[in-house]
């Protein structure tokens, strides 16, 4: 078979299990195995690929149409304009924690802000991005509690070369970060779970079968971890310090009350690219 027409059987495959990115996917995957740019996928169309190649390629779709996501197939996902390492260990990152990524480090390259902590930090994506793209930052700490996240996140920052400037710390929220960052934080960040565990089993398939749940179950309400940060980051937050956190697009009016009887100066809701409550930012 030529380019052409794996693509096509590809295609053809992934559309029948209702896969809106059929097309997308079939062409991500044969670059992936024969190690070519799109352009080439089109200018070589013709060209016979051979039978292991082959065979290499519809293992693969056969992932796909198990509804297992590209970017764990690949173990490559983009964010931010950088490429990271992804596994079944960390949440994929998405392009609304691009929003939070953007409205964290407006903030931070005006007030040169020198002590930033991310929570839940999954693969790293969050601050390895701010680290590389920020004219300012220094040193950030990125706390998760599995380790096997962390190893992933590690791996990352190995990858942008920004290793020795990323703290990693396995911690439980706050529980095992450094008393001496007391009152020292100019800014806490966080992506935490924020699913109700009952519509846990709602999710697509993509993301219930695949996903860590632990990055993905907010316990009930969804609400757990902001409780938990509206409790504890006033410990370690300046008296000018900020909270930004990505929430679900109907939790705003909810979270906003957690953080006010915590007695939280402010808080503002800022939207994602689709128009929805995204990013949540809390004044100290």
């Amino acid at each position: 078979m030529d380019i052409e027409s794996l693509l096509k059987s590809a295609k053809n495959n992934l559309k029948s299990k209702n896969i809106e990115s059929y097309s997308l996917d079939a062409e991500l995957l044969l670059m992936h195995v024969l190690d070519m740019s799109r352009v080439e996928l089109v200018t070589k169309s013709h060209i016979a690929i051979e039978l292991d190649k082959q065979q290499e390629y519809f293992l693969l779709v056969e992932r796909r149409l198990n509804f297992e996501p590209v970017q764990y197939i690949l173990n490559k996902a983009e964010f931010m304009g950088l490429d990271f390492y992804v596994d079944k260990n960390v949440l994929i990152p998405r392009g609304d924690t691009e929003c939070l990524v953007e409205e964290v480090l407006l903030y931070i390259e005006k007030n040169n802000c020198v002590n930033v902590i991310d929570i839940c930090t999954g693969s790293g994506c969050i601050p390895i991005s701010l680290i590389s793209l920020s004219k300012s930052l220094t040193q950030i700490t990125a706390v998760d509690i599995s380790p096997e996240a962390l190893s992933v996140a590690k791996k990352n920052a190995t990858r942008h070369n920004v290793y020795d400037k990323i703290s990693f710390v396995e911690s439980d929220m706050f529980e095992s970060i450094p008393l001496t960052m007391k009152k020292e934080v100019d800014v806490i960040i966080s992506n935490p779970p924020y699913i109700d565990t009952r519509e846990i089993g709602l999710l697509k398939e993509n993301v219930k079968n695949y996903e860590p749940i632990l990055a993905l179950d907010g316990k009930e309400g969804g609400l757990y971890f902001y409780k938990e940060i509206a409790k504890k980051s006033k410990d370690y937050l300046k008296t000018d310090g900020k909270i930004f956190m990505e929430i679900g697009s109907e939790q705003a009016d909810l979270v906003k009350d957690i953080f006010l009887k915590e007695g939280y100066k402010d808080t503002k809701v800022k939207k994602d690219l689709s128009g929805l409550d995204r990013i949540m930012v809390v004044d100290r």
